[in-house]
């Protein structure tokens, strides 16, 4: 369940029980949802087809018939909150999608941002937010497991240089250590797009127009992050919270729109919106008996003035005070806080650059066959052999794994 609650005690829940979400919007907003959800069920296989697979195959792919295919363009080709006026009358309704979006840097007001909001909906609606038991961790454990039941083995603090290049076709990788491993068939970079051209295939003959752009390639906001350690479970006041794995908090589209706004400006924001996941209401492993965690993320500019680490405790305290009007009693319930700055995550993964989760901007203008740069959004670099094959790719980030199968699956036509 999708919960996004507000300080004046309105709440919409977006749920797989679809009586549930339209009694949650309420009065014709629920009804419009019912309609717009129905639809929605009888297209989805489709559009996720088209969406998560290579390009140019979308449009192909996109077999919807005329009616549906425009009804699907009167959606993604509005803004977030042009839509949300379209589809809906009440203001908790018309904050969701918006919202959403906000998972990335899509704000309410821009060109083209009416789709990720509308998608990640629509898919909390038919799918929920699933939590792995244990863990993220649980997801790489997973993969690991399937590639060295393959035959495939993982080094860990085993940092690549550079890709070594004869002939135009990738030979082999050289480690920080100085050790060349030979390329058997192929290597794929689950990189940064900008560190794999102008870092590891530095010194290569690769177009102009390729290396200028990724000298300027589009970032996306930065992230800052909070864990918690508490003593209770956060008192939401309103109820469907309570029993959400993961809450979004945004009072209206106006709220949304300051939001973006202060964020683009280079400012704090006053007042966050906020991505807030509670598994351990699920997960009981995830924390102590009688206890729970808890952790919330916000969008803020990748630098900010003064240095983040002098500004880290504020912006904590201001990711507080807004759990705090959306749950009074919530700072009684914290036995302890981590925060987790941009700077922080890039030292912690060398693809989060400025804390951008979401392997650079997702802007339209780098999105589809600009992504990460035209004409290379095939997975396949100018180098033959080298494939990238990270969410600098399309279709871009999200728990979906799409990126590497298709960069595989390109690697493997390729090589016949």
């Amino acid at each position: 369940e999708s919960c996004h609650p507000a300080p004046d005690g309105t709440v919409a829940s977006i749920s797989r029980d679809d009586d549930r979400t339209a009694a949650s919007l309420g009065g014709r907003d629920g009804d419009a949802w019912r309609t717009l959800i129905a639809w929605h069920r009888t297209v989805q296989p489709t559009l996720l087809d088209a969406l998560l697979r290579p390009l140019p195959g979308l449009w192909p792919k996109l077999k919807l018939l005329p009616f549906d295919l425009l009804r699907f363009s009167n959606i993604a080709l509005r803004s977030g909150q042009g839509l949300a006026r379209h589809l809906f009358q009440g203001e908790a309704a018309r904050r969701v999608m918006p919202g959403l979006a906000l998972h990335v840097d899509q704000g309410p007001e821009d060109r083209f941002g009416a789709a990720l909001g509308y998608m990640l909906a629509t898919m909390a609606a038919t799918g929920g937010n699933a939590v792995p038991l244990g863990g993220a961790q649980a997801l790489t454990n997973a993969l690991v497991r399937r590639l060295e039941a393959k035959g495939g083995r993982v080094r860990l603090g085993a940092k690549v240089e550079r890709i070594v290049v004869r002939q135009r076709r990738a030979q082999a990788v050289v480690l920080a250590d100085g050790q060349e491993i030979p390329v058997g068939r192929a290597v794929l970079a689950n990189t940064d797009a900008a560190f794999l051209y102008l870092k590891l295939l530095e010194g290569q003959a690769l177009p102009g127009r390729l290396t200028r752009r990724m000298r300027r390639f589009p970032r996306g906001w930065g992230t800052f992050k909070v864990d918690y350690a508490l003593s209770a479970p956060v008192p939401w006041a309103v109820a469907d919270a309570r029993q959400a794995a993961v809450v979004h908090a945004g009072d209206s589209v106006a709220d949304l729109v300051r939001f973006t706004r202060q964020v683009r400006s280079g400012a704090l924001p006053e007042h966050p919106y906020l991505v807030i996941g509670q598994q351990s209401l699920v997960d009981r492993s995830r924390a102590p008996d009688g206890q729970h965690t808890l952790w919330v993320y916000t969008r803020v500019p990748n630098t900010v003035e003064g240095g983040w680490a002098a500004q880290a405790e504020a912006m904590a305290d201001r990711v507080d005070a807004r759990l705090e009007g959306l749950a009074p009693g919530f700072k009684a319930t914290v036995l302890a806080r981590r925060m987790v700055t941009p700077p922080d995550l890039e030292a912690f993964d060398a693809n989060l650059v400025g804390g951008d989760l979401g392997g650079g901007s997702n802007a339209w203008t780098n999105q589809l066959v600009f992504r990460p740069a035209f004409p290379y959004y095939r997975y396949r670099t100018p180098i033959t052999g080298a494939y990238l094959c990270s969410s600098y790719a399309h279709p871009g980030a999200g728990v979906h794994g799409m990126c590497g199968f298709n960069a595989a699956a390109q690697a493997l036509r390729d090589l016949g």
